[in-house]
């Protein structure tokens, strides 16, 4: 393999978000970067400035899906040096509400696409020493309401990561995981309500929600030279969220 070749780095739901801010950040600091990402129309919308970042449409919950993509990808380049695990859905509902279906469609791309991505990517991860970073969520450290399915994926991946780890450390593979507190996303911000905005801002130290590129950032650093000794770990990039207890609204009038 040519040393001098650019790096590439795989973002899965790179279409919007967190994944597109970490795709262009991969991309700044002089990464090839596969976008990916199951939704056509956002994906076709998507405007990319230069040769070294390219569109993929695939479902990475989709076994068949996979062999073709990573397929594509190395034909466009021919090493793997990051893949990010961004891509999940969110279905919130109480437990009683949660039919089989639900819980299985949260779970196919949530933790079943995480693994099966994964592990596609393993024999080009060996050749480059590269490294694997999934995200999941605060959800998967501690419990919240109506989020039975999505929590437990969550709390799934954080092992996932943790298995990896220890199984692909001696082949010089890190793999590590981002936790993210509440983002001020557009989707966020079109379905909170201002009661909702107070409660999380009560409940974080930092008194408000992270944006997509400070996620972004924890990302590129546990991909990064700077990280070479961290693996199996789990960054929460969540203001201290995670960190705290209950909140009280009248101590911080």
């Amino acid at each position: 393999m040519n040393k001098q070749e650019k790096k590439l780095a795989i973002v899965t739901g790179a279409a919007r978000g967190i994944g597109l801010a970490t795709a262009f950040l991969f991309n700044e600091n002089g990464y090839k970067v596969a976008v990916v990402d199951y939704d056509k129309k956002e994906i076709d919308n998507l405007s990319l400035e230069n040769n070294d970042i390219k569109k993929f449409c695939y479902d990475i919950s989709n076994n068949d899906h996979l062999e073709e993509m990573y397929k594509n990808i190395l034909n466009w380049h021919s090493r793997i040096d990051v893949l990010v695990n961004n891509a999940g859905v969110a279905d919130f509902g109480n437990i009683e509400e949660t039919n089989f279906k639900r819980w299985n469609e949260v779970m196919k791309t949530n933790l079943n696409g995480v693994f099966l991505c994964s592990q596609k990517a393993i024999a080009h991860l060996k050749k480059t020493k590269g490294n694997i970073i999934n995200i999941a969520s605060i959800s998967g450290l501690r419990a919240s309401t109506l989020r039975v399915a999505y929590g437990t994926s969550k709390a799934a991946v954080i092992q996932l990561t943790k298995q990896q780890a220890a199984e692909l450390g001696e082949y010089g593979i890190r793999v590590n995981c981002i936790a993210p507190g509440p983002v001020k996303t557009k989707l966020a911000m079109a379905v909170h309500t201002e009661d909702i905005i107070e409660a999380y801002h009560d409940a974080i130290p930092l008194n408000r929600y992270g944006t997509e590129q400070e996620i972004a950032n924890g990302i590129y650093f546990l991909a990064s030279e700077k990280a070479s000794y961290i693996t199996g770990q789990i960054l929460a990039v969540d203001g201290g969220f995670e960190a705290t207890g209950v909140g009280l609204p009248s101590l911080r009038k």
